[in-house]
């Protein structure tokens, strides 16, 4: 090798410690009580919903569905608003893993691909990201209920 090239990756290697040494560190105490307390939040609120549906006379199976689409509804409006993303940005886990933010991860892709078209944009597009997990949790649906049915007498 060449002087030069051996001073070039000197300066390589000393430049990559220094962006080691000040690149900020992750805050992960703070990420987890963030994500913990937003995600908190978000099921508070669908327990209120839960809780109006009942209290109107439907029993928890029969208030299960409108409460999940009350709170699919809350998803789509704040993602269509804005609002999501910033929840998103801000709470991480905590916004991503409710129903909320599947809706989000949903609606988000069918506004981004808009422009495209209705088919091969907006249809085709928003399930890039939700489609993986509409098959895992169909898949794990199924192998629960084949584990529950071998399993009961």
């Amino acid at each position: 090798m060449t002087q030069a090239s051996q001073e070039e990756k000197r300066r390589q290697l000393a430049y990559k410690e220094l962006v080691q040494k000040r690149k900020p560190r992750p805050r992960y105490l703070r990420n987890v009580l963030v994500a913990f307390v937003v995600g908190g939040a978000i099921a508070i609120l669908g327990q209120v919903v839960l809780e109006f549906f009942k209290s109107r006379g439907l029993d928890l199976n029969a208030a299960s569905a409108p409460t999940l689409a009350v709170m699919i509804l809350v998803g789509v409006v704040a993602t269509g608003l804005g609002i999501y993303d910033e929840l998103g940005e801000f709470a991480g886990a905590g916004a991503a893993v409710p129903i909320t933010g599947f809706a989000n991860t949903i609606v988000a892709a069918a506004m981004d691909f808009k422009r495209e078209g209705w088919v091969l944009g907006m249809g085709a597009k928003m399930f890039i990201i939700a489609g993986p997990v509409i098959v895992y949790a169909t898949l794990a649906g199924v192998a629960v209920a084949a584990i529950k049915f071998i399993a009961s007498p």
